[in-house]
């Protein structure tokens, strides 16, 4: 019988190719489940569009198609269907995260107190809303201090401030972001101490509540601020084995602290003289296109790493040898992409597997903090990490993007 799985994700996600061309690798059957909000829920051409956000009515409607549609496992591809897809996943009784893991996972603040529960170290924060006054906030928290949302991802609204006025400012950028998904307020955010050191992301995956690590990616570029954009990501790692070691035994604790028992994670640590401290952990892959940096065996995609975990086959998470790494490409100003080039450049040069403008033309980009995307992805191979990442600075060098102003309309009065 051939195994079907149903896909939780955006219907903005980069991910889903990737995702569809590994199950049909592996023979799995697909049936897409995408968030979509409002008047366009239902089935359409086999596609099951919901609203994620209304859990009840979207577990509902999951498990009706399940009974009509026996499914092996649910897979959320995005953070946006990580509860719903545990919420599902135990109400069909497969194999899943419980639902408080997966919740703790999408909220910083739950995560930060399971932590600080389980002694795993994580900067000092506090939690307030858009109901607080920014004054007595600034004076009740520790400078320099970074301001976050709960549940955004790709480091949007997660700004710096060195002082009381730098704090009120970023919490006035912050609510507007807040507020863009239009739900009432207060809404909430942390305020947590910055904490200096190196930035490191690791991949891994968890099977019965043991940890493999796919891959731990340095990331070369300092992360300190005001905004916090991630531009290139390199593994392997070059920090000591030893550091290496207590970075997995550290995300390890830190997994098991919120309850994730298996299925792919993300975790986010700085790395200074104390140790390495946790940021955060998703109970999801790598975003936007930087699972393409990973093989594993033979030309195994992460994607279809994880598809094998979730219908049972057996798993191989070694990496391949070679060193590899991506560039997120950054938005350097606001406005409307009207065209690039240097692209064919780029992908000549030695060490450059390939080069991805993922940003539509003649829309409008927005960069951090208030924007959470990218202009493309850049890709490279190399015998060390060194040689992949002076490979991918090459590359960006090629590139330019022409980004038109927008010129917001003129109000007449009669």
């Amino acid at each position: 019988m051939t195994p079907r799985i149903m896909l939780l994700m955006k219907a903005s996600t980069y991910r889903a190719p990737d995702f569809l061309a590994a199950a049909e690798r592996l023979g799995v059957e697909v049936i897409r489940v995408v968030d979509t909000p409002g008047p366009y829920e239902g089935e359409r051409d086999g596609v099951l569009y919901l609203d994620f956000h209304d859990l009840p009515s979207a577990t509902a409607a999951i498990v009706d198609q399940a009974r009509r549609q026996p499914i092996s496992a649910l897979l959320a591809v995005d953070d946006a269907g990580t509860l719903l897809a545990a919420r599902a996943s135990a109400a069909l009784g497969l194999p899943h995260n419980e639902p408080e893991a997966a919740e703790a996972a999408r909220d910083k603040y739950r995560m930060r107190r399971l932590f600080a529960a389980r002694g795993i170290p994580v900067p000092a924060f506090r939690r307030f809303t858009t109901a607080d006054d920014p004054a007595q906030v600034a004076a009740a928290v520790s400078f320099p201090a970074v301001v976050k949302p709960l549940r955004r991802s790709g480091s949007q609204g997660v700004i710096r401030a060195d002082n009381p006025a730098g704090l009120r400012e970023a919490i006035a950028r912050l609510r507007p972001i807040l507020e863009s998904d239009g739900r009432p307020g207060p809404h909430p955010f942390l305020v947590e101490d910055y904490l200096p050191g190196v930035e490191v992301a690791l991949e891994g995956l968890i099977d019965d509540g043991r940890l493999h690590v796919l891959a731990l990616f340095d990331k070369p570029d300092p992360l300190e601020g005001p905004f916090f954009e991630e531009t290139i990501y390199v593994t392997p790692s070059r920090l000591p084995e030893a550091t290496q070691s207590a970075i997995a035994a550290a995300t390890e604790s830190a997994a098991a602290a919120l309850g994730l028992r298996r299925g792919p994670i993300h975790a986010e640590l700085r790395i200074n003289d104390a140790g390495p401290w946790l940021l955060e952990i998703a109970g999801r892959s790598i975003g936007g296109l930087c699972s393409r940096t990973l093989r594993f065996g033979v030309s195994i995609s992460l994607e279809e790493l994880i598809l094998r975990q979730a219908i049972g086959l057996p798993l191989e998470t070694a990496r391949e040898e070679a060193a590899r790494g991506v560039m997120m490409i950054p938005i350097p100003a606001a406005g409307l992409l009207r065209g690039y080039r240097g692209v064919a450049e780029a992908r000549s040069l030695p060490g450059i597997e390939g080069v991805e403008i993922t940003a539509p033309l003649h829309n409008e980009i927005v960069p951090l903090p208030e924007g959470s995307s990218y202009l493309g992805f850049i890709f490279a191979r190399g015998e060390d990490p060194a040689e992949v990442e002076a490979a991918l600075r090459r590359a960006h060098t090629c590139l330019e993007f022409d980004i038109q102003p927008v010129i917001p309309l003129a109000t007449h009065r009669p």
